[in-house]
Order: C-alpha cells, then structure tokens, then sequence
C-alpha cells in the first residue's frame, strides 16, 4: 500500500517541508491536492511564531495551496489557549514580535513592556535586544515564570539558516539562572493536540511530514503518528539520529508521496 492511503489525517511542518522562504518546494501542491482528493484530512503546523495563522493560510494559498486559517496551527495559538486556561488575563512579559503580541492579547493576557508580570513569554525574536533580556531578568527576580513557544535553534530561509528561539531561550536562562519550564511548540502533546481537534483524527490515523528530526519526528514517534522525514530541509542524509529513531518513511522532498 502507497504511503498516501495508509493514513487518514496529514500533517506538514511548513518550512523546510512544504516551502523554503517565499518558494514552494517542488512537488507540495500537487502532492496535498492529491490528498484531499482522496479525502484525507491535511492540517498544517508551524513552531515559528512571526507570522498569525491568517498570514500563514495567505501566503499557501497565494503559493498555490488554497488553505484556510482553521487548518493552521502554530505555537502562538497554542501557548496562548495554555496559559488561557492555567493563567487567563495574567499579565505577560514576551519577547516576541506582533503575531504574537497579537494572539495573546486575542486570549485576553495583558502584555506589559516592563518587570511586573506573572509570565516572560520567550519566543523567536528578530528583534531581541539587551533591553528585553534586561527586563526578563528584572521580572524573573520578581518572581515572574518562564514559558516559551519553541525549541528550534535554526529557521530554514532561501539562503540557509537563520537564529531561532533556542538563543533566546538560552539567553535568558543562562542570565536568571531558570529553566524554561514549558515549551509548547513540537515535540510538545500540546501542539499534537490542537492538531488532532483540527482533523478530528486520533493519532493512530495520522502521519506527520516534516524536515526535523528534534521536532517533528520526535513527536511523531513519541505520540503513536506516522512519521515522514524529509530531507528538504536541515536533516543531513547522513545525520546519525535518521538511524537511531527510525522514521517510518525517508523522503528527499514532499515530491515522493506524488509516487509512494
């Protein structure tokens, strides 16, 4: 049996999996037409919290993957209906940049730019300064707790590889001394979740597609999914990990499931 009639939900990590910067990868929207065709349920996931699930379902449907907003999940909704539900209204702290700021304030959290808040909000942050660690630091000393959106330490562009928010987590636990307590972006069950509610799919019926070991991998196989490994994005053919956690499938691109 074909790859794409073995399982009845699909998930795609989106950069390095369907597209790399403003590109396509070769091969995407044929291959998730021909799902939906078929009558599988597609659902898109993204760790990167820079852009709203709006902007997301525009930019695949301007690239040939007519989307909506609902069959997006990235870790700004997720981290908000979180602390919506363990913290509602708390005041926040968030390095971060306006999608985010946005979806939080949606939740009904007040987002503050000083010390005295309950959460620091760590995210990737292109415009992470020594000001925002400073105020970080002053509020963790307050007694503020650390949460964070996602583990990446790279995002996949056009031209390679750029900071994620790895070094913004990093920085500011090696200033305050504290541990992130929670990160809700892949590999967490927090995003497999709300992932799961958008294709109205167990996990047993479901694989994912995505480019990183670390992420996208680690949650499939650690959750009871499919799991298909690209090799479009930052996995290396020979990374040692391919061996260790064994990927169901092995893919140079999403273009293979056009003939799986």
């Amino acid at each position: 049996m074909g790859v794409r009639l073995l399982y009845r939900g699909w998930l795609f990590d989106l950069d390095g999996t369907v597209y790399r910067g403003d590109a396509l990868i070769d091969g995407a929207a044929q291959v998730i037409a021909a799902l939906r065709a078929a009558g599988r349920r597609v659902a898109f996931l993204s760790n990167k919290p820079i852009q709203t699930r709006h902007d997301y379902a525009a930019k695949l449907t301007r690239l040939g993957i007519p989307t909506r907003a609902e069959e997006v999940v990235n870790s700004s909704l997720v981290l908000a209906r979180h602390l919506a539900r363990h913290d509602p209204g708390a005041p926040c702290f968030v390095i971060g940049e306006p999608p985010l700021i946005g979806e939080l304030k949606a939740h009904g959290f007040e987002v503050r730019a000083d010390d005295k808040v309950r959460w620091v909000v760590i995210a990737f942050d292109r415009t992470f300064t020594y000001a925002k660690l400073n105020t970080a630091l002053q509020a963790v000393k307050r007694g503020a707790r650390l949460i964070a959106t996602n583990p990446d330490r790279t995002c996949p562009v056009a031209e390679g590889e750029i900071p994620d928010c790895a070094g913004m987590i990093a920085a500011v636990e090696a200033v305050t001394g504290k541990a992130v307590e929670l990160i809700v972006g892949k590999p967490s069950p927090l995003m497999l979740e709300a992932a799961l509610e958008v294709l109205g799919l167990p996990a047993s019926e479901t694989v994912m597609v995505g480019d990183r070991i670390e992420t996208d991998v680690t949650m499939g196989k650690a959750l009871g999914l499919g799991t298909v490994l690209v090799l479009s994005g930052v996995t290396a053919p020979d990374d040692p990990r391919i061996r260790e956690l064994k990927p169901d499938h092995v893919l140079a691109s999403i273009r293979e499931l056009l003939v799986s």
